[in-house]
Order: C-alpha cells, then sequence, then structure tokens
C-alpha cells in the first residue's frame, strides 16, 4: 500500500515548510507537529502512514520519540525516516537501533526523500 499521510516532527518552521512543500507538491496529506511530545498525540489521534523525524528538539529529542513509537503496539509500525543535521555514522546507526528505518541528513535532499518513502511504501 503506498504511503499518503506523513507526519513532519520537527521544531524548525523552515524545516516543516520545505519538507511539507516537497511532499505536498508530490501529492502526499502532510501534518506536523513542532515537538517530539506534540508528535505522540497527533500520531495517536490520526495515525500517519510515515513519521519524518528530527532529532534536536526541546523536550524529547527524535531519539526518544522513535523509541517511545516503536515499543507502543498500535504504532510500531509505523516507519520513520530520521532527518537531522547530525550527520555522523554514529548518529545513523543510533537511530537505526531506536527503530528508525532510514537516516537523511538536512538539507535533505528531494530526490533522495522521494525515493526512500516510496521505497517504504
Amino acid at each position: 500500500m503506498a504511503i499518503q499521510r506523513i507526519l513532519i516532527v520537527d521544531d524548525s518552521p523552515t524545516e516543516r515548510y520545505y519538507l511539507s512543500d516537497i511532499l505536498s507538491k508530490n501529492g502526499y496529506t502532510v501534518t506536523v507537529a513542532e515537538s517530539g511530545e506534540e508528535a505522540l498525540v497527533k500520531i495517536k489521534q490520526d495515525k500517519p502512514e510515515l513519521i519524518l523525524m528530527d532529532v534536536v528538539m526541546p523536550g524529547a529529542n527524535g531519539f526518544q520519540v522513535t523509541r517511545a513509537i516503536g515499543r507502543d503496539p498500535q504504532l510500531k509500525d509505523v516507519p520513520i525516516i530520521i532527518c537531522s543535521s547530525k550527520s555522523q555514522e554514529t548518529d545513523r546507526i543510533w537511530a537505526l537501533r531506536q527503530g528508525a528505518r532510514d537516516y537523511l541528513v538536512k538539507p535533505v535532499d528531494p530526490g533522495a526523500l522521494l525515493e526512500k518513502i516510496a521505497a517504504l511504501g
């Protein structure tokens, strides 16, 4: 089943706009959350088919939220792609260990993002 509904979790308004713009122009339905805590509420209200997760945010960081989603029986099947400015290989490995399906370094390349979404769908 192709992915349609995507939740973007990022504390940066610029980043949320940038990712929303790419996705909506390509036919995806996008919702946004400004924090990990807000993301957890929105995920339970309206379960997205994919989550794009920032790492560095106030409150719960992206790794913690990814882990929380992975531990929730109702949410653990929702794929997460981490989109972070952290470009170290250790960050990528840690993200995958927390349950993320993939890892993109910001600024996110639109082609690479759409390719990874298509691969998950």
